[in-house]
C-alpha cells in the first residue's frame, strides 16, 4: 500500500539571495524534508493552501498571488492582485473557498477577496482598516497591527488579530453583500501584543498567543446568540520561566495533526514549550520546554506523525527538524539543519 505523499512550502524574505516559494518533498516516517526547486516570487512572507488542496496562495509585494498546485506538488502562477492596502502579513481562506482573507501588519488593514473556482483571485470584496490607538507600555509600536486572521469553526465570522490595539476583533461574514460586519471584540490584556490565533482541531476552543506578554489565551467557544457570550476566557497560561519575560516573544504556535499537543516557539530566548490539550475542557497543562538551535525561532509545524517538528530559525537562515518523545519529555535535533535564507512560514500539504 502507498504511503501518502507530502510537500512542504516554506516561504521567505527575498530582499536577500532567496528568490521565492522553497518546495521541499517530506518524508514524514523518518521526518525528512528535500529541497525540489524555489518558485520565484517577491517576499512571500505567508502562504495557505485552499481547502479543496488544487491551489497555493501567497502574500507578495505585489499584493496576492495564486498557483495551481501540479500532481507533484510543483507550482504554476495563475494570477497576481493588489489588495487595496499596504503588503499584507498573513493569509486565511473559507471552508468554501470563497473567500480569500489577508492581514496587514503595515496598514492595519483587514481585506477579503473574492476566490474563483478555477483558482484566480478576483476583486477585493471588502477592506476594513482598523482604527484607534493602543497603550505604548513597553517600546513598541500602539497603532493597528493586523498580525493574523482566522475564519471561525462554524464559517459565520472572520477573526482579526490586532497587537497593537491589544484586541481580536471578530467580523461577521455577509455572504449576500459580500461584507464584513463587526459583531464582536475580544479585549486582551493591555500591552499583551497578541499575534496569532489557533482553533483546536475539535473546534470548541480558540488560543491566542500574545507576544508580548508570553502567554496563551483560552477561550470556549460556544453558540452564537443574543445570551451567551461565543467566546468566554478559561485559562492564561505562560510560555516561559518568570525570570525570561524581559528577553522573551512568543512568536508561533500550532498544533499536532492528533490534536493532542501544542507547540509554541519563543524568540529571544530560542525555546520551544510543548504543551498537552484536554480535549473536553480545552485546558493546557505545560509538558516541557526544551532550548532549540539557531536564532529566532518564528514559526513551527508539526509533520503528520505527530512526532517529529520543524522549526524556522529566522535570523540564522535555517530549517531544524526536531523528534519528539512524549513520555520521557525531550526533543532531539534529527538532522543537520537546512540553509534557507530567512525563513519566514511554512505549510506541509498532501498530495
Amino acid at each position: 500500500m502507498a504511503k501518502d505523499r507530502y510537500v512542504a512550502y516554506v516561504g521567505t524574505y527575498t530582499h536577500g539571495s532567496s528568490v521565492g516559494i522553497h518546495i521541499f518533498d517530506v518524508d514524514a516516517e523518518k521526518g525528512k524534508m528535500v529541497e525540489r526547486k524555489v518558485v520565484p516570487i517577491n517576499n512571500p512572507s505567508d502562504v495557505i493552501v485552499s481547502t479543496s488542496g488544487k491551489f497555493l496562495y501567497s502574500i507578495a509585494d505585489e499584493g496576492v498571488q495564486s498557483f495551481r498546485i501540479l500532481p507533484d506538488g510543483d507550482l504554476e502562477p495563475i494570477n497576481s492582485v493588489w489588495t487595496g492596502g499596504m503588503r499584507g502579513c498573513y493569509l486565511e481562506v473559507d471552508e468554501q473557498d470563497r473567500y480569500l482573507f489577508v492581514a496587514g501588519y503595515h496598514d492595519g488593514r483587514i481585506t477579503m477577496m473574492n476566490l474563483n473556482e478555477d483558482g484566480f483571485i478576483g476583486e477585493i470584496a471588502d477592506g476594513i482598516f482598523h482604527k484607534g490607538i493602543g497603550v505604548n507600555i513597553t517600546d513598541r509600536s500602539s497603532m493597528p497591527h493586523v498580525t493574523c486572521v482566522k475564519v471561525t469553526p462554524d464559517q459565520q465570522s472572520v477573526c482579526a488579530v490586532d497587537s497593537g490595539l491589544d484586541q481580536v476583533k471578530i467580523y461577521r461574514i455577509d455572504r449576500e453583500r459580500n461584507k464584513m460586519e463587526l459583531e464582536d471584540i475580544l479585549r486582551c490584556e493591555l500591552d499583551s501584543g497578541p499575534k496569532m490565533l489557533r482553533f483546536d482541531r475539535q473546534h470548541k476552543f480558540a488560543y491566542v498567543l500574545c507576544e508580548m506578554d508570553n502567554v496563551i489565551e483560552v477561550y470556549e467557544v460556544g453558540a452564537r446568540n443574543d445570551d451567551v457570550d461565543p467566546f468566554k476566557m478559561i485559562q492564561r497560561i505562560s510560555t516561559i520561566e518568570p525570570d525570561e519575560k524581559q528577553r522573551a516573544a512568543a512568536s508561533g504556535i500550532e498544533f499536532s495533526p492528533d490534536g493532542n499537543h501544542l507547540f509554541v516557539t519563543n524568540a529571544g530566548i530560542n525555546t520551544v514549550i510543548i504543551y498537552d490539550v484536554d480535549k473536553e475542557t480545552g485546558v493546557l497543562t505545560p509538558l516541557f520546554h526544551c532550548k532549540t538551535s539557531g536564532d529566532y525561532p518564528k514559526a513551527v509545524a508539526v509533520m503528520p506523525d505527530n512526532k517529529h517538528f520543524i522549526v524556522l530559525s529566522h535570523e540564522t537562515d535555517e530549517i531544524f527538524i526536531y523528534n519528539m518523545n512524549y513520555e520521557d519529555c525531550y526533543f532531539l535535533q534529527d538532522s543537520r539543519p537546512i540553509k534557507i535564507e530567512q525563513p519566514n512560514c511554512i505549510f506541509i500539504h498532501k498530495l
